[in-house]
Formats: structure tokens, C-alpha cells, sequence
């Protein structure tokens, strides 16, 4: 039986955005892709990566109010650079599985970029390795 890699689950071609890109268009493009973090390629290579509580945190406070023109410039004019997390973590397709998985929840993070070389080739996210289980699960009954 040959152990389950992370090419076998991965999401392949991942939406991205540049480290330049403003903070709504990181937003718009994880609502098109239904998607909650965007690996941030400049030049073609992986610089960093953004989730949605990256953005929901440069954004938004509980203790300040603010105008809806205030939040418009925000979201317009605020990089990706400031609220991404550099230098990821990153693994290739030939990971297994379970390697990714433990590396997800040593470091309490939802998703890895995949790497074959140097090129973005997917991510791997908390979502696609629990859909895994479950068609595991599901076809051993």
C-alpha cells in the first residue's frame, strides 16, 4: 500500500495575489474562489501567504468607530505586505499526508503552500485533508 501524498489532496493552482495588491482585492478574490487564504507570489515566486483573519485584523477594530469612507480607503489602500505572514512554511506534492497534517497542527495553521522546486504548484488546507478522511472513511464501509 503506498502512503497517501499531499499531490493526491491538494488544490491545485491556488488564486494568488501580489504583496503590492490591496487588501479588497485579496478579499474579492477569496469570495470568488470561496477560498480563506491566498499564497502571495511576486514575480512568480512565493513571498508570502494571507488569510482571511489577516485581512479581518487589518481592518476592522471593535473599539473604534469609524465612517464607511475611512473603511473604503482601508480596503483600497492598505498592501497585502502589511498583513500577510512572510516566508511561509511550505511543503512538496511528495509530502505524505500525514507529514502535512502534523505540520498543520504543530504550528496551528490551516494551510500550507506547495512547492515542487520552486514553483507554486497548490496549497494543501485543513478543508482538503478532512474531504480526504472522509472519502477514506466512507469507502471503508
Amino acid at each position: 500500500m503506498s502512503i497517501p501524498t499531499v499531490e493526491q489532496v491538494m488544490s491545485r493552482n491556488p488564486a494568488t495575489v501580489s504583496s503590492n495588491d490591496s487588501i479588497r482585492v485579496a478579499l474579492d478574490r477569496m469570495r470568488e474562489r470561496s477560498c480563506r487564504r491566498l499564497p502571495v507570489v511576486d514575480s512568480g515566486a512565493l513571498v508570502g501567504i494571507v488569510s482571511d483573519r489577516d485581512l479581518r485584523r487589518a481592518t476592522n477594530s471593535p473599539y473604534v468607530m469609524r465612517e464607511r469612507w475611512y473603511d473604503d480607503f482601508m480596503l483600497d489602500h492598505i498592501p497585502v505586505r502589511a498583513c500577510m505572514t512572510p516566508n511561509p512554511i511550505t511543503i512538496s506534492p511528495r509530502t505524505s499526508i500525514a507529514e502535512a497534517a502534523r505540520l498543520m497542527l504543530d504550528r496551528k495553521i490551516g494551510g500550507l503552500p506547495v512547492l515542487d522546486e520552486e514553483h507554486l504548484v497548490g496549497i494543501v488546507t485543513e478543508t482538503d485533508l478532512l474531504n480526504y478522511l472522509i472519502r477514506t472513511l466512507e469507502s471503508q464501509s
